[in-house]
């Protein structure tokens, strides 16, 4: 696997960065994860786009443009022959000194690293996940703002430490007031009286590209969609409930809590979305 820094490929084994670069030593930088099917690379420009304003948010600046960006990441797929993958981009303040202040970082660094990933075992699209609960709080907006996609995901990993240690896989992150938030890397959607609810953003919800891009499969399948603020109550009474993510994609979750969801099978409005996100995925994007 080549690795992308800073406009060089690099085999992974000599991919490196300072011990002093401060994305390592602060969390002091930011990122996203994108996705290539059948040779396209799914929402290119959308993900670019957040990436750039998670930077901004941070005051970090990138030392190349977004459309350079852009084909950097398409270059990092054609590197590796990948036409179906995973792509990772960071952008860390640079090296620095072992204080906090930023200012001793002269320049921020760039990484692109595509390999392929699946983040759930395929069995799970077909019989759903079972979640919990995490008492790990979301960061609310007056904390860290989780529209910002930092390197920091300390909040995150403590809720998955949660999960994994109930034997499950993913966790509900709620806010302070107790309403549900979203998952340690995925948004939340329900299914109930046939309409498609999910939390609204304000509550701090990152604004997932692949949450938007469900919203719009299923207002174009005829759904109806409401952004609502909910409570575990909801979850565990829902008639359906899926999770979203560009590693997850769309996948179904049958138990919260030790709760069935319904009857405990995947619903059929999840199934349809599903499909037609995976027929979506394979027809539109950047070409490689």
């Amino acid at each position: 696997m080549l690795v992308y820094i800073d406009g060089q490929f690099y085999d992974e084994k000599d991919a490196k960065v300072s011990v002093f670069d401060h994305g390592l030593l602060y969390g002091d930088g930011v990122f996203e994860g994108v996705r290539a099917y059948n040779g396209r690379v799914f929402k290119l420009s959308e993900h670019i786009k957040r990436l750039y304003d998670s930077a901004k948010a941070i005051m970090l600046k990138v030392l190349i443009s977004e459309s350079e960006m852009i084909e950097s990441v398409l270059e990092a797929l054609r590197k590796n022959n990948l036409k179906d993958g995973y792509i990772r981009i960071l952008i860390t303040r640079g090296e620095g000194s072992l204080g906090i202040d930023p200012i001793t970082c002269a320049r921020s660094s760039v990484i692109i690293i595509a390999d392929s990933l699946n983040l759930y075992p395929e069995e799970f699209y077909e019989t759903g996940l079972a979640i919990i609960s995490a008492s790990v709080r979301r960061n609310s907006p007056d904390v860290v703002n989780p529209k910002i996609k930092s390197l920091n995901y300390i909040n995150n990993i403590m809720a998955k430490i949660e999960a994994r240690q109930a034997g499950v896989l993913e966790a509900i992150m709620l806010d302070r007031n107790g309403y549900v938030c979203e998952c340690t890397g995925d948004n939340i959607f329900i299914v109930k009286n046939g309409v498609i609810k999910t939390p609204p953003v304000y509550l701090g919800v990152l604004k997932g590209i692949t949450r938007d891009f469900v919203i719009e499969i299923a207002r174009d399948l005829g759904y109806i969609f409401q952004e609502e603020i909910m409570t575990q109550y909801d979850i565990y009474t829902a008639d359906e409930c899926f999770l979203t993510g560009t590693a997850a994609e769309a996948i179904p979750v049958v138990m919260a809590d030790s709760r069935e969801i319904s009857n405990g099978n995947v619903g059929e409005v999840t199934k349809s979305i599903i499909k037609e996100f995976r027929l979506r995925v394979a027809q539109e994007g950047w070409e490689i």
